[in-house]
């Protein structure tokens, strides 16, 4: 058996350590990714439920015990947003949203959509973001910007 000194012994124990530090760092690593893709999809989910299909019932669903709400121009809460939802079906029941980009980090999704109430306007790019408590959605913020019809350069918004 080969015999270590004290300096090979104690290098061996720190990369050692160091093995099992970065084992712990790659599986927490490993684990917010899985959270992350989780919100995602659970967010796009919310998304469709509420704004593309118009379906009160499923968008309950993915909700949370409350409904923070950050857009100055909706109520707070479930009734806030039902009252949205309602207002889509009757009034703009072609209204769609096209998902462009998801990002998640931690418990925050936001979703970059190009939003048309019919199917022939231009619409309006908008990110939606949404924070999630245990799977479930429990808080709203957006920013939308008319699609112009002539833009200053060949880019488009999304």
């Amino acid at each position: 058996m080969a015999k270590m000194n004290f300096f090979t012994g104690m290098a061996a124990g720190i990369g050692l350590c160091g093995l099992v530090a970065a084992g712990g760092v790659l599986a927490a690593k490993a684990d917010q990714e899985q959270i992350e893709a989780r919100n995602a999809a659970i967010a796009v989910d919310f998304y469709n439920a509420a704004l593309n299909e118009k379906d009160w019932e499923k968008t309950k669903s993915f909700m949370g015990d409350r409904y923070i709400q950050h857009n100055p121009h909706a109520r707070d809460g479930y009734e806030g947003l039902h009252d949205h939802v309602e207002m889509l079906k009757e009034k703009f029941p072609k209204n769609h949203g096209e998902i462009k980009q998801v990002l998640a980090d931690g418990d925050l999704v936001a979703l970059h959509v190009h939003s048309k109430r019919t199917p022939d306007s231009l619409g309006n790019a908008v990110v939606d973001i949404f924070r999630l408590e245990n799977g479930k959605v429990v808080e709203h913020w957006d920013v939308v910007q008319p699609v112009p019809e002539e833009s200053l350069n060949d880019n488009t918004m999304f």
